[in-house]
C-alpha cells in the first residue's frame, strides 16, 4: 500500500530532473529497476513508501523504473555489504550517515552529484557540508541524526548537570530509583557522547564550523582544542564518581548501560530513572508528554549544554548507477528524497527531524522537539577524527574509558592522561 501520491511523486522527480539538466529515459522504454539499500529499520520504511516491486507500475516514482528496497540485517551489515559491493552486486542509492562519505569517496563506491538550486536552497550549508568531500556533493540530506534527553513524569527541568545528580540522591530511596541518567539510544559513544561534553571531554571541539587544531603540548598549558579539558576529571569526581581506596568508582548516577539492578527501557517507564538519552529513530518508546521535555543534556554552568552528535543521514549515490545505466534515474530519485513533498511523505513514516527545511514545519511534536534540541547543541559527526589512528577509534575508546575507570577500578589519572593522549593523535590524523 503506498503512503502518497504515485502521480505526485513521478513529477516531481520528472521537475527535479529536469532542474537538475539530466535526461530522462525515454517513458516507452523497457521497465527496469532502481535498487536502494538501507539498514533494518529504514528499510521496511522505505518499503512502505515506495510499496512491493510487484505493486508498482513503472515511472510510479521515476520514469520507466521500479523502486526495489533491499533492507541489510542491521547498520553494521549495510556497511559491510557496501564496502563489499562490486559492479553487478552493489545498489543505486544507499542510505547512510554522513561520515561514510569521506570513505565511500575514497574506495570508489560513491559518486558525485549536482543538486537544483531549488531543491539545495531548502538546506543549510553544513547539512549540505555534511554530505560533501573536497567541494563536491554525494547525497540529499534526509533527516537530522541526533539524540537528546527527555526527563520522567513529574521529574522537574535541570538548569544544570549537578541539579539533575541532586535530584537523584535526593528522591533515591523515596522513590525507589536505579540510577539517574541512563541511555536509551545511541549507545555510550554516540548517545552518550552529550554526557561526556556536558563534564568536559568530546572527541574533538569546533570552533567557527571547522575542528580546532588548536592542542596543547605535553606539561603545557591547556589549549582551546583539546578534547579532555582541565577540569574534566574533577567534575567526573563531582557528579559521577565516588572515592572507591585510592581510585573511584561510579556513584549510581549515571548508567550508559545495562547493568546488575538497572535496566535502562523498563525503569525509566517504570519511573525509576529520572532522565535518559532518547534516539530519534525512538518516537514510540515514550509518551508524547515525556518528548514534550527533550533537551540536550545541561553543561556544569546554567545556560551550556553537552554537545551531542547532529549531523545529518543522506541518500547517497554510488558508482554503480551510472556504471548499470542508472545514473539519470538515480538522480532523479535522489531529487524526489530531497524535494520538500519527498521529505514530508518518507517522515510521515520515518519519523525523524526533517533535514528539508520547510518540510519541517509539517513535523509532530517529536520531530520538532528533536529538531531544537539538534539546533541548541549538536556538532558535526566527523568521520575522519572519529575513525581514529592506530585502531584507537572515539568508538572503541568512549565506553572502554567509562569501563576502566567507574567499574574496573583503573588509575582516573592515568587513564584519563592516556586517552587524551589518544584522542589528540586521532584529531591531528583527521586534519591531513
Amino acid at each position: 500500500m503506498f503512503s502518497m501520491n504515485k502521480k505526485r511523486a513521478a513529477m516531481l522527480a520528472v521537475v527535479g530532473v529536469a532542474l537538475g539538466g539530466v535526461a530522462l529515459t525515454p517513458a516507452h522504454a523497457a521497465t527496469k529497476t532502481l535498487t536502494v539499500w538501507a539498514d533494518e529499520t529504514r528499510g521496511p520504511h522505505l518499503q512502505e513508501l515506495f510499496g512491493a516491486v510487484e505493486d508498482q507500475d513503472a515511472g510510479d516514482f521515476v520514469d520507466g523504473y521500479v523502486i526495489d528496497v533491499k533492507p541489510q540485517a542491521d547498520f553494521d551489515a549495510l556497511k559491510a555489504a557496501l564496502d563489499n559491493a562490486t559492479d553487478a552486486s552493489g545498489p543505486d542509492i544507499v542510505l547512510g550517515p554522513n561520515d561514510w562519505v569521506p570513505s565511500g569517496v575514497k574506495n570508489g563506491k560513491l559518486a558525485a552529484l549536482t543538486l537544483p538550486a531549488a531543491i539545495k536552497a531548502d538546506y543549510t550549508a553544513n547539512q549540505i557540508g555534511d554530505l560533501s568531500y573536497k567541494g563536491k556533493l554525494y547525497g540529499v540530506p534526509l533527516d537530522v541524526n541526533n539524540v537528546a534527553m527527555v526527563r520522567n513524569t513529574g521529574v522537574p527541568k535541570p538548569a544544570t548537570f549537578g541539579a539533575m545528580v541532586d535530584y537523584y540522591f535526593a528522591n533515591k530511596d523515596s522513590k525507589n530509583l536505579t540510577a539517574g541518567l541512563c541511555i536509551l539510544g545511541g549507545g555510550t559513544e554516540w548517545g552518550g557522547m552529550s554526557v561526556y561534553s556536558a563534564l568536559g571531554m568530546q572527541p574533538y571541539r569546533m570552533k567557527a564550523g571547522k575542528v580546532d587544531l588548536t592542542l596543547s603540548k605535553p606539561g603545557k598549558a591547556a589549549a582551546s582544542g583539546d578534547p579532555i579539558q582541565a577540569n574534566f576529571v574533577n567534575n567526573l569526581k563531582t557528579y559521577v564518581l565516588t572515592a572507591d581506596g585510592a581510585n573511584w568508582k561510579s556513584n549510581g548516577f549515571y548508567s550508559p548501560w545495562d547493568a546488575a539492578g538497572v535496566k535502562c527501557e523498563s525503569d525509566f517507564k517504570a519511573g525509576k530513572i529520572p532522565y535518559a538519552i532518547l534516539g530519534n529513530w525512538q518516537s514510540d518508546l515514550v509518551a508524547t508528554s515525556i518528548v514534550a521535555t527533550a533537551q540536550p543534556v545541561p553543561g556544569i554552568t546554567a545556560g551550556t549544554y553537552g554537545n551531542a552528535f547532529g549531523s545529518v543521514s543522506g541518500a547517497l549515490l554510488t558508482s554503480f548507477a551510472d556504471k548499470k545505466g542508472n545514473l539519470a534515474a538515480a538522480k532523479s530519485l535522489l531529487n524526489y528524497f530531497g524535494s520538500r513533498a519527498g521529505q514530508r511523505d518518507y517522515q510521515k513514516i520515518e519519523r525523524r527531524p526533517h533535514a528539508n527545511a520547510k518540510a519541517s514545519k509539517f513535523g509532530n511534536s517529536f520531530q520538532k522537539a528533536f529538531a531544537n534540541a539538534a539546533g541548541l547543541a549538536s556538532i558535526p559527526q566527523i568521520g575522519s577524527y572519529l575513525d581514529g589512528t592506530g585502531g584507537n577509534s572515539w568508538w572503541s575508546l568512549a565506553g572502554n574509558y567509562w569501563y576502566r575507570v567507574a567499574m574496573n577500578g583503573e588509575n582516573l589519572t592515568t587513564v584519563t592522561a592516556n586517552l587524551s593522549t589518544l584522542l589528540k593523535a586521532n584529531v591531528v590524523a583527521g586534519s591531513k
